[in-house]
């Protein structure tokens, strides 16, 4: 019993000192505390992972603080995911090269399916999760992986023509009006560029056949 508790209590001291770390991403320290509330919440057991349901599992006698200090965190707090990402890659990237080398960067996309119309990027569509035409939104990734382990380095919401045609909806779900329609390939490419110019180890380009057919995205690669 004492291995078992010792051993719980060296992970919960990584998980605090590997969250406290990804917390100074989010550019201010008032917001180290609620950042790493919401990555705890994330990590609970329950199917919805909104901010409500977060705050009611994370403090069930103080349920209208939480959800306040959660819903400015992730709604209005001005935080770059890209610097996140970027700590999260040179915590985790040297520990995965102690396994082995860097051989693949891998392209993907994922869909997220949604019954509502108001969240960004939402559309009927290809939706891998469920294999066929669903309201979904997508996500473009790069990962870069060992033989042993992968990750995530970069993901970027895909927005539809219908969404970055449309200035009032736009708005209103605070979108940055001067973002402009990009494919999916296109959004892989300027990922993949990005890896470049942070000299991320390298690795053979995975992807399928929705990248591979086209032309444009063999272009930039080579």
């Amino acid at each position: 019993m004492s291995r078992s508790l010792s051993a719980s209590t060296r992970q919960e001291k990584r998980l605090s000192a590997y969250l406290e770390a990804l917390g100074q991403a989010a550019g201010h320290a008032d917001r180290i505390e609620p950042f790493k509330s919401y990555c705890k919440g994330l990590l609970l057991p329950g199917d919805r992972k909104s901010v409500e349901p977060l705050a009611a599992r994370l403090a069930p006698d103080n349920v209208r603080r939480m959800h306040q200090s959660l819903h400015h965190l992730v709604a209005d707090a001005p935080w770059m995911d890209e610097d996140l990402l970027a700590r999260v890659r040179s915590g985790v990237l040297p520990a995965m090269q102690k396994q082995g080398r860097v051989v693949a960067w891998v392209v993907d996309d994922t869909g997220f399916p949604k019954k509502g119309k108001h969240s960004v990027g939402v559309a009927r569509q290809y939706c891998g999760q469920v294999g066929k035409q669903e309201n979904c939104q997508v996500a473009v990734s790069l990962s870069i992986a060992t033989w042993k382990a992968s990750l995530p380095i970069a993901y970027r919401l895909y927005l539809p023509e219908d969404w970055t045609n449309d200035p009032g909806r736009l708005k209103a779900t605070k979108v940055p009006t001067e973002i402009q329609f990009q494919t999916k390939p296109q959004i892989a490419l300027d990922q993949i560029r990005q890896a470049v110019a942070s000299e991320v180890p390298p690795g053979v380009v995975l992807a399928d056949a929705g990248y591979g057919v086209n032309g444009p995205f063999r272009a930039g690669l080579t």
